[in-house]
């Protein structure tokens, strides 16, 4: 029996094609209709990774112009800049039906040339304007990659809300592992500077 609480195809309109769409799941034994379901089983570490990858390649091309490659996934935790170069760290938590937080962190001096590149300004507006302008283009940055990235888990049925962004700057920095949660560590590449990136994410319960 079809279930009532699924809503109806249109005219002439295929599940599949509705699948396709909104990118909602069928189960022919319950209901000829789409239904959204939380899944873990959908965030696979390949799902995750090229959400990440395509949104962060979107936001370095349209806000800044910019190409970055993706390198590599890292097996294990090290740092993403040599000892003693200072570097920034811009960071958003997502907060839903998957927890979690990111943090890119890349070579000041690459972010200050980002920050130009975004702004419009040279190195020396940009010095002179302080650490504001600099703190704020990162963050618009972080903010709008991990926004694609939880967009791209709303896909799948796992939607949830940004956090502020927030900025880290020295040296020397690293990020905890948070207990239980599932990382990943990707690095890119982008005008010879290694841009590094940490996620971690629990599935709510």
């Amino acid at each position: 029996m079809t279930d009532p609480t699924c809503p109806r195809l249109a005219s002439g309109e295929s599940k599949s094609t509705v699948a396709l769409i909104t990118g909602e799941a069928f189960y022919p034994s319950r209901c000829l209709y789409p239904i959204t379901m939380a899944d873990p089983l959908l965030l696979t570490e390949t799902l995750i990774q090229n959400s990440f990858v395509k949104s962060i390649e979107d936001v370095f091309r349209t806000m800044a112009q910019h190409s970055i490659v993706f390198v590599d996934r890292a097996v294990t935790v090290e740092a993403a800049t040599p000892e003693g170069v200072p570097q920034i760290i811009g960071n958003v938590g997502f907060v839903g039906k998957v927890n979690g937080l990111v943090y890119i962190c890349m070579p000041e001096a690459f972010g200050r040339a980002l920050a130009c590149s975004m702004l419009g300004m040279d190195i020396s507006e940009l010095m002179m304007s302080g650490t504001e302008a600099l703190n704020d283009a990162i963050g618009e940055v972080t903010n709008m990659t991990v926004g694609g990235f939880k967009n791209s888990l709303a896909d799948v049925g796992f939607p949830c809300k940004l956090t502020v962004p927030t900025i880290v700057r020295g040296t020397g920095l690293s990020v905890r592992s948070i207990k239980s949660a599932h990382r990943y560590i990707f690095h890119f590449e982008c005008k010879g500077a290694r841009v590094s990136v940490d996620i971690q994410m629990q599935v709510e319960a």
